[in-house]
């Protein structure tokens, strides 16, 4: 099964414990074993991070980060691109609208969706929408 996640670019460290324990849920009691999360702002950051840590604990586990965009050459030497992804057919996207297309790529592969939406714009807001529209299963944390 496959876990997709969207979240608000802002969010701050208080998902962390809501965030892992909603994945450990996914691993161990759906069978959850690919997670696809995009790397724009602190929420993803904090997805990688959860999943980097747990492929020690579920070593039959995967992720990748999924690319909208192919990174500069200046960017290569700074961050690790070795578990990334970027969806056939996004190339041919107007860079305007290349996050867009990634994540309704995202959308039509998963199974699960985590978010943390916690306001009614934004295009984490958008794209659960759309999850629940696509009839996936949708699971909004919440902060502590």
């Amino acid at each position: 099964m496959t876990c997709t996640f969207f979240g608000h670019s802002d969010a701050g460290k208080e998902i962390i414990p809501n965030l892992r324990r909603e994945i450990i849920n996914l691993i161990e009691n759906k069978n959850a074993d690919t997670f696809y999360v995009g790397n724009h702002g602190q929420f993803d950051f904090y997805v990688k991070s959860i999943l980097g840590e747990l492929t020690v604990t579920y070593p039959h586990i995967k992720y990748s980060v999924v690319l909208a965009y192919l990174p500069r050459e200046s960017e290569k030497e700074y961050e690790d691109f070795s578990n990334t992804i970027y969806p056939e057919g996004i190339e041919k996207a107007p860079l305007k609208f290349a996050i867009v297309k990634r994540n309704r790529w995202m959308i039509e592969k998963s199974d699960f969706v985590i978010t943390y939406v916690n306001r009614v714009i934004g295009g984490a807001t958008q794209f659960k929408v759309l999850a629940e529209k696509k009839g996936k299963t949708v699971i909004n944390i919440e902060a502590k």
